[in-house]
């Protein structure tokens, strides 16, 4: 009683040494980046879709909210599709090729034989609400980029190669131009070269197949009326804009009354005072007059991070086909953004094609996002892979403890097993 206990220096079992611990970092299993820039475009998409259309819902008997609310319904069933597809491994997609493929063309040839022509085309089912068109696109990415990774060995053998593909290609093409979509049909084309090139197609391949590709839009575009009339106009619009197409006029209007600044959130007139469905192809147009250059440079900015994050996956991909189906839905998803917003200022012939993540549209939506989850999937494969070569990850930590919850961090001077 009363005495001072205290504990001795000197004695080295009793001194208390300071636990020693290996911070791990903390990996996200996605790509921020990318989340973040597909996520601003959604918001800004659902905005301006709402500012577009409001006017147009209201003289046409409907709520002012009706297709910024269709439009948020089919943003729910792609984020879904995109969440879905970012946990399931890509390289499980083989079993789906075939009958993606049919379905794919099945719906094709249904919407020519259904014949629902919408602004001088039959390209959609069920009153405009699915477009086959842009289920193709994504389907003949996933294919290509399988094919491709099996016939590695052989895509510099003409017989194995270049003729197979251009049949895949031609097939493909050839059903969207009887609808016809030549802005989508060229698309496909387009996204096959690059797919070839990065598979590892000689030089000489792709050169012959561009100039094949380049002969035969040639003769499209002269051929048929639509593709016609669009060249005719983009040329006479690059002499003169006041020559150009209705709609790039009305587009031009748009851009020159935004300026710098723009003229406000949903201060816009040329959507109403004719620009032909501000909601969908022409709404870049809006954007730049509500928002100004500003606000497009934002938009720009935002796909050239999407561009910079898909390139950034395709790079580390765990193998050629993470590489080839990162590649192909990151150029997939920026060769139409630059298409859409070209041609509202008459630098690429006017194509028709939604600008991607913004435009109100299902279809178009839905297959983007449903293609940024097999984005995020290779992200999370390669991250996967990286962390599995470093070292344990994190959640494997996590996970040993949540198997074994009764084993214990043993406390400091006591061994596990000791038999105490």
């Amino acid at each position: 009683m009363g005495s001072t206990t205290f504990v001795r220096p000197s004695t080295a079992e009793n001194v208390v040494q300071p636990v020693r611990t290996t911070t791990r970092p903390l990996r996200l299993r996605l790509d921020v980046w990318l989340l973040l820039s597909v996520v601003s475009l959604i918001v800004i998409g659902l905005l301006m879709v709402y500012s577009a259309s409001w006017n147009y819902a209201l003289r046409n008997g409907m709520q002012s909210y009706s297709i910024v609310l269709s439009q948020a319904k089919w943003v729910g069933v792609g984020l879904i599709a995109a969440i879905v597809l970012s946990y399931f491994n890509y390289h499980r997609l083989k079993i789906f090729l075939l009958p993606m493929m049919a379905f794919t063309f099945l719906a094709m040839f249904i919407v020519l034989w259904v014949s629902d022509n919408r602004y001088g085309a039959t390209r959609t089912l069920m009153n405009g609400s699915i477009e086959p068109s842009e289920l193709a696109k994504l389907a003949i990415i996933i294919y290509l980029s399988f094919w491709l990774f099996s016939k590695k060995d052989k895509l510099n053998n003409l017989f194995y190669g270049l003729i197979p593909l251009a049949f895949i290609l031609g097939g493909t093409a050839g059903m969207i131009l009887l609808q016809p979509d030549l802005s989508a049909a060229a698309t496909v084309v387009m996204l096959g070269g690059l797919l070839f090139f990065l598979a590892g197609g000689e030089v000489k391949q792709i050169i012959l197949t561009v100039a094949i590709a380049l002969l035969l839009g040639y003769i499209i575009a002269t051929i048929s009326s639509t593709g016609h009339n669009r060249l005719t106009q983009y040329i006479n619009g690059l002499q003169d804009p006041q020559n150009a197409s209705y709609q790039v006029q009305r587009s031009l209007e748009a851009v020159v009354k935004g300026g710098v600044f723009g003229v406000g959130l949903g201060n816009s007139t040329t959507k109403y005072t004719g620009l032909p469905v501000p909601w969908t192809d022409s709404i870049f147009a809006i954007i730049t007059e509500e928002t100004g250059l500003v606000g497009a440079f934002v938009v720009l900015m935002l796909y050239i991070v999407l561009l910079w994050r898909g390139l950034s996956i395709a790079r580390r991909a765990p193998d050629l086909l993470g590489k080839l189906l990162a590649s192909g839905i990151t150029f997939w998803i920026t060769i139409e953004a630059v298409i859409n917003m070209g041609a509202m200022v008459n630098l690429v012939p006017f194509a028709g094609n939604a600008l991607p993540l913004i435009s109100a549209g299902g279809s178009n939506l839905t297959m983007t996002l449903a293609a940024i989850g097999v984005l995020m999937n290779v992200a999370r494969q390669a991250n996967e892979e990286q962390s599995t070569t470093e070292g344990r990850p994190f959640s494997a930590v996590v996970d040993l403890r949540r198997r074994d919850r009764r084993r214990r961090v043993p406390r400091n001077g006591h061994i596990t097993g000791s038999g105490e």
